[in-house]
């Protein structure tokens, strides 16, 4: 792309006491001298300080402390480019590491460390994010084996669409080519991610299906679930609901009003808060509650 070719020729002279030959350049940049010389044009009327002389000496040079500044880029501009930049590097891989050290010395500038994602799990197992960028950014296979939430263990062949991150979970959309259907996968759940040598081709796709949500199954219906909650759980509150649903009460217990879609995977989210939650209404939901309790107490008789 010629904006790639027009930041690297700038990086080149920037790193050069000397200036540059046409021809150094267009071997460089594997281009011919007639597209290095339209590319010295463009930067001009760009408003770069980039100038040409003649001669056994001469070459292609910018001003002297010239630093890529407002004649393209705002300052502004330049720090959201490095922050942002800043922050794809933390996933890991070389690549945009590399280009976040070329950008800083072409802007003259250094990138603040104002983010810092790990993206390991607690487990320390091995994380694959940089094989999924690669897959996702190439157009390459993967296949992975996949627990869904019943715990049943499945193969898939997917063309990898894009990370997605909900509701404080990691996923993964792709079209499936066992299903021949879209679909997205809880990362946490994938094992033994291999990106194959297969390419792809960009598929015209509208909807996805969700194979991996919080609960068991997709259903639209959803219902409306008041319970109050212990002091002793305070933590646990609002990384769970929003602030809208809660109200502290004086005791310093919060009564909770909240809608939730219709699935066997909340009884078993209201049962992880133990005996520190007390559902109140609607009393159906409150009497399978009550079986689930009683289901596990004579587990533990």
């Amino acid at each position: 792309m010629q904006i790639d070719r027009l930041f690297e020729i700038i990086y080149i002279l920037l790193h050069k006491k000397n200036k540059v030959p046409a021809r150094e350049l267009a071997e460089q940049l594997g281009v011919s001298r007639r597209t290095i010389c339209r590319d010295i044009d463009t930067l001009s009327l760009a408003g770069i300080p980039i100038y040409t002389e003649k001669g056994k000496s001469g070459g292609i040079g910018l001003l002297p402390d010239f630093v890529l500044n407002k004649s393209i880029l705002s300052e502004q501009e330049q720090s959201e480019i490095l922050s942002a930049l800043h922050g794809l590097s933390n996933i890991g891989t070389s690549d945009t590491s590399q280009v976040l050290q070329k950008v800083s010395a072409i802007f003259n500038k250094t990138a603040v460390n104002w983010l810092e994602v790990d993206f390991s799990d607690w487990h320390n197992e091995d994380d694959f994010w940089g094989d999924l960028k690669l897959a996702i950014l190439d157009q390459y296979v993967v296949q992975f084996d996949y627990y869904n939430s019943y715990g049943d263990k499945t193969f898939r062949r997917i063309e990898p669409i894009q990370l997605w991150f909900k509701s404080k979970s990691w996923y993964l959309k792709g079209f499936c080519l066992i299903k021949q259907a879209e679909r997205v996968y809880k990362l946490s759940r994938i094992k033994n991610l291999l990106v194959t040598n297969e390419r792809f081709e960009q598929r015209d796709l509208v909807e996805i299906e969700s194979e991996s949500t919080i609960g068991a199954t997709e259903v639209d219906e959803e219902i409306t679930i008041k319970f109050s909650i212990s002091p002793e759980r305070a933590y646990r509150v609002y990384d769970d609901f929003s602030e809208n649903e809660v109200e502290k009460q004086i005791d310093g217990s919060f009564i909770v009003t909240t809608a939730f879609p219709i699935g066997n995977w909340v009884y078993g989210f209201v049962l992880s808060y133990g005996k520190y939650i007390e559902v109140l209404e609607p009393e159906c939901f409150r009497e399978v509650i009550k079986e689930e309790a009683r289901e596990i107490l004579k587990k533990h008789l």
